[in-house]
């Protein structure tokens, strides 16, 4: 049986990352730095908060790159607020926005809600002219319960689009076959995800982590952003985000360490189009 590297025209032994930058729509620097990433820098992806305040200026500075639909249904900052594109009264938190946290979602979220909020994200991102390339879920988690993933999963085969997952490792602690799952109605996935932290902040540890990753295909997942006082006051977690900016620049220390440890990157477009064609 062919690997997923094989599928993707690549030898079985091939490393392959996809460097996805993700909440687009997050804010006006958020998109910039994004942009670059993908024009100039190493990101091969990206993902679109449609719900998100600057969403539609992203549409409007789109020029056809591999972006998919970061599905958002959390509004996890205190005084950064969005929420639902649908009329979803059990996806709203007392003051309007989206709930907060993960658990919230769970306790008093109607799936049919859900199921409509997540199509009508798709759809608008298409209508404003993005070629999706793909699904994932705002915060990595709202979906790992059995009944959201349903959700997640039958929007992934209705749009022939891939996803998201955490490595197969993770579903003994999760509690069900995810992965089997997904591949059972033909939908793919990266086969690990991997955070910034994994690499290190110098090229050789880069490097070195990257020379370390198994056969097939890697997701790494960024946030990056341009300072701002905006920025700061909205997200605590700000100083970060324009490190990984920095870390997915071009010419920077990540894009040596790829060109020195022999792996290919990828967008997710490639995913996507190996499904379709299936």
């Amino acid at each position: 049986m062919e690997s997923l590297v094989e599928h993707l025209g690549f030898d079985r032994g091939a490393r392959l990352l996809i460097v996805t930058a993700d909440d687009l729509g997050f804010s006006y620097g958020t998109n910039i730095a994004i942009y670059e990433s993908l024009r100039q820098g190493v990101a091969t992806s990206a993902s679109l908060m449609v719900p998100a305040p600057w969403a539609r200026g992203a549409a409007y500075d789109y020029r056809g790159e591999d972006v998919g639909v970061h599905l958002t249904i959390n509004a996890e900052l205190d005084v950064y607020r969005w929420g639902p594109i649908t009329q979803a009264p059990s996806l709203l938190d007392g003051d309007g926005g989206f709930p907060r946290t993960i658990d919230d979602v769970w306790e008093h979220a109607d799936l049919e809600e859900v199921r409509r909020e997540w199509r009508a994200q798709i759809e608008r991102a298409i209508l404003w002219g993005f070629d999706v390339s793909h699904l994932d879920v705002h915060l990595g988690g709202v979906e790992l319960k059995p009944e959201f993933f349903d959700v997640y999963l039958d929007l992934a085969e209705e749009f022939a689009l891939p996803i998201r997952l955490p490595d197969k490792k993770e579903e003994p602690r999760i509690g069900f076959p995810f992965r089997s799952l997904a591949k059972e109605h033909g939908v793919l996935a990266p086969e690990r995800l991997i955070a910034p932290s994994v690499l290190g902040s110098e090229e050789d540890a880069m490097y070195a982590a990257l020379v370390q990753l198994d056969t097939g295909v890697t997701e790494l997942s960024v946030h990056p952003a341009l300072d701002s006082p905006e920025l700061r006051a909205a997200s605590s977690d700000w100083e970060s985000r324009t490190q990984e900016h920095a870390l997915v620049a071009a010419h920077g220390a990540l894009e040596r360490a790829i060109r020195r440890s022999n792996i290919a990157c990828i967008g997710f477009r490639a995913l996507r189009n190996v499904m379709r064609s299936s």
